[in-house]
Formats: structure tokens, C-alpha cells, sequence
């Protein structure tokens, strides 16, 4: 294989579902798959020609940037998962949401349950024991702490690279 063969094979190509819901990035070799098996077809954007030239011995296939899929599959049901540790750390990046740190995180609700607070989505945080001691049974705003981020439930993991891809083309 040549460098220029190389480079093109490391290439990413993205895929839009039938509804044209942007779903995830997959490598060029599936995507050929997808296109020579006909489960996908070029997407039809305003980047016209964009994609490369593959060649075998008997077919010079255009591989495009982006491809929709034709086939409408059975997409997996997702549900929005529990309130848990495990899943409130991983939606927090593994970091304090009052400091930062990363190290002897604790679960904190942002209004305390004693106070009527909920163990939901909305009102639970990813919090250092410094941090978790400090705010006790108050809210952040009577004792001047700050959050990083708003709480909120975890996205379906297409819409969440959905955000993404059009992030991209609005900057």
C-alpha cells in the first residue's frame, strides 16, 4: 500500500439515518461495505463531490463523505438510564461540579433531601467529599458555591452526536 492508500483508508465517513438524522462516524471500509451491499446510498449535500476514489482490481468505487442508510432498521430502544452513582459520574465527566477535582468524588443533591429535593436527573451532582461537607444540608446559593453545569438527564447517545456534527457546521 502506498502513503496516499493509507491516508484514505483512515478516513471517516459519516452516517445519516433514512430520516436524515446524523448517527455516528464509521471507517471507510464499512462504508464501502454498506454502499457495495446497497443498505446505504451517497448522501446528496452541498459538498457535491466530496470523498475519495477507491480502487480494487476490477471496480474504482467513490466513496463519500457522508451516506445515508436506505434501510429502515429496528433502532434500539434507549431509555434514559437510572440515577445511579456509576451513571451520574460518567454523565459528570468524573469531576466535581463545584471544584473540578477528580479525586474522592461523592454523590451531592443540589437541594438537599431534607429540604425537599429529589434523587433526580435534575437535582444530583458529582461533588468531592471537601465539597459535599462544605454545602451540607444547604443549597449552593446559600453557602456561594457555584455549579459548573446545570444538571440534566443524559442525552440518547444519536441525539448527543447529533449536537455535535451540526456544532461543527455553524462555527
Amino acid at each position: 500500500m502506498t502513503s496516499s492508500t493509507t491516508d484514505v483508508m483512515r478516513q471517516s465517513v459519516v452516517v445519516f439515518s433514512k430520516n436524515y438524522l446524523p448517527m455516528s462516524r464509521i471507517n471507510i471500509k464499512r462504508a464501502i461495505a454498506l454502499l457495495v451491499t446497497g443498505k446505504a446510498e451517497p448522501f446528496n449535500s452541498e459538498t457535491g463531490g466530496a470523498g475519495w476514489l477507491v480502487r480494487s482490481p476490477s471496480v474504482v468505487l467513490h466513496v463519500p463523505a457522508q451516506i445515508r442508510l436506505t434501510m429502515t432498521g429496528n433502532e434500539r430502544l434507549w431509555k434514559v438510564p437510572p440515577v445511579n452513582r456509576r451513571e451520574i459520574l460518567r454523565r459528570d465527566h468524573h469531576k466535581c461540579q463545584y471544584c473540578g477535582t477528580t479525586k474522592h468524588l461523592t454523590i451531592d443533591h443540589v437541594v438537599p433531601r431534607s429540604r425537599g429535593g429529589t434523587h433526580a436527573w435534575d437535582n444530583v451532582v458529582a461533588a468531592c467529599e471537601r465539597c459535599n461537607a462544605r454545602k451540607g444540608s444547604h443549597t449552593p446559593e446559600e453557602i456561594g458555591m457555584v455549579l459548573r453545569s446545570r444538571p440534566k438527564a443524559p442525552l440518547h447517545p444519536v441525539v448527543a452526536f447529533a449536537e455535535q456534527f451540526w456544532k461543527g457546521y455553524q462555527e
